[in-house]
């Protein structure tokens, strides 16, 4: 038997976000987010038509909520302060519903052991915003700037981990490359500039949240996707792969980390003249603000090959003109989310930070299985038996503990998600909580096995194989 102990004071929780979990109600004073705006224009693009209206509502239900995080061994929990929410039209007044609804979320996490853990930006622009061009244009830097500003002056004095932003490469990949969220454009150039404004936006709230002389700490969460090449021993391959970690992990590793962007992907887009227009500080700024701690998002790894197949010009460049993906022989699938599942690759990950970004304190932001019709595996007593969640945690965390042992400065663990929540498109197809959430009982919790399993690892700070 293998035992796996992690250190004292590990942070053990889960990640949600504001606009998948909160809800809308009468009367909140939100304003329409994209996602709302979305959603009314075209509901059939959202799965079973089931909009950000009817996310978890956590708005009415957070003290319940936090009992149950308290219940499956929870010492951490992130979430995010919905903009759209806080100030309605982007810029201008704040709305005190929402002041009032954080400020109770927070007090009550804190008075019940669990840290909270902010994030600022979770794919939810207001719709003001985006209807004069979004993180195309600048002036949402400004205006991301000083509603992060507002966060830190009205929560800062009890918020201690702030993050800029959740997987920034989110918004770029899905809203201007592959349609996957909207505006649903394919043009390589709006999605560049995007990636620079986010960017440039998150080091402008470190800057201030550091002249705010705040005693917390702010990071920014990343989805890094490992690129493995084909075959390492194939110099074609393995410069495809780089050249995708440079465009979908580094275009912000880099610079949130070290304060510079990838040679590699500025020589591309310098060759095909697509560099993003900037200001002659902002790179000066970029370089001098960068994060305290770093949250990392992995899920599944990134298979490349060279480029084989014919470059597609209908839409401009895009990224795979540099390289073709890949599909391993014999991999291991979640066959409902379409992911591969590799639990190196969340080691491989932690030795990449540590050898190659100083070491920089870091924790896994995010790690999770989602499952259609998981009522499949509801037992006698009520309760959905997820051994499969299980198994996905527990082998993950053997390569964190891996990474430990080997000197990784990683300070804890998040699954996604606490409860199922409402996921975009996807709505509530895949379910990834470790409570269950019945729609059709008023949002009805359940803790799940997985649920009850983390509560008694983390009890333990570990567990036996």
């Amino acid at each position: 038997m293998v035992k796996y102990e992690f250190p004292e004071n590990f942070w053990w929780g889960s990640a949600a976000s504001g606009p998948q979990t909160e809800g809308v109600y009468p009367g909140d004073g939100k304003g329409e987010s994209l996602w709302d705006y979305w959603y009314e224009a075209e509901p059939e693009k959202f799965f079973n038509q089931v909009g950000p209206d009817k996310a978890s509502r956590v708005y009415r239900k957070y003290p319940e909520d936090i009992q149950l995080m308290k219940a499956t061994g929870h010492n951490s929990f992130r979430t995010s302060i919905q903009w759209s929410r806080l100030i309605p039209n982007g810029t201008g007044a704040v709305n005190p519903e929402a002041v009032t609804f954080y400020n109770n979320l927070i007090d009550e996490m804190i008075a019940n052991g669990i840290e909270p853990f902010m994030n600022l930006y979770h794919f939810d622009i207001p719709m003001a915003l985006q209807r004069e061009g979004g993180w195309v244009n600048r002036k949402t830097v400004d205006a991301y700037v000083a509603f992060a500003k507002t966060c830190f002056e009205l929560f800062g004095d009890r918020v201690k981990k702030w993050f800029t932003h959740n997987e920034p490469i989110v918004p770029v990949e899905a809203g201007y490359l592959y349609q996957f969220h909207y505006p649903m454009e394919i043009n390589l150039r709006h999605a560049v500039q995007v990636g620079f404004h986010e960017m440039l936006a998150s080091a402008k709230a470190i800057e201030a949240y550091h002249e705010m002389k705040l005693d917390g700490e702010i990071g920014i969460i990343l989805n890094l996707t490992p690129s493995y090449p084909r075959d390492a021993a194939n110099p074609a391959d393995v410069k495809a792969a780089a050249i995708a970690d440079a465009f979908f992990n580094r275009s912000f590793l880099d610079p949130s980390v070290k304060g510079t962007f990838p040679t590699e992907l500025v020589e591309i887009l310098k060759e095909i003249d697509h560099l993003p227009e900037y200001e002659a500080d902002d790179l000066k700024t970029i370089a001098e603000n960068t994060v305290d701690l770093l949250g990392i998002n992995y899920y599944q790894p990134r298979r490349i090959k060279a480029k084989e197949t014919p470059i597609d010009s209908t839409n401009g460049p895009m990224p795979e003109d540099y390289f073709d993906n890949y599909e391993m022989p014999g991999r291991k699938m979640n066959i409902y989310r379409g992911w591969e599942i590799y639990e190196k690759g969340i080691y491989d990950i932690l030795t990449n930070v540590r050898e190659n970004y100083g070491n920089i304190r870091c924790f896994i932001s995010e790690n999770g299985m989602g499952v259609e019709g998981e009522e499949r595996f509801i037992n006698d007593a009520g309760e959905i038996e997820d051994d499969y969640r299980i198994e996905f945690i527990s082998e993950h965390l053997k390569y964190v503990h891996q990474a430990i042992a080997e000197g990784s400065n990683v300070q804890g663990y998040h699954m996604w998600t606490c409860m199922d929540n409402w996921s975009w498109t996807n709505a509530y197809k895949n379910r990834y909580g470790f409570i269950s959430v019945n729609l059709d009982k008023e949002g009805e919790r359940t803790i799940k096995k997985s649920g009850h399993w983390f509560k008694k690892m983390t009890d333990a700070n570990g567990f036996n194989d």
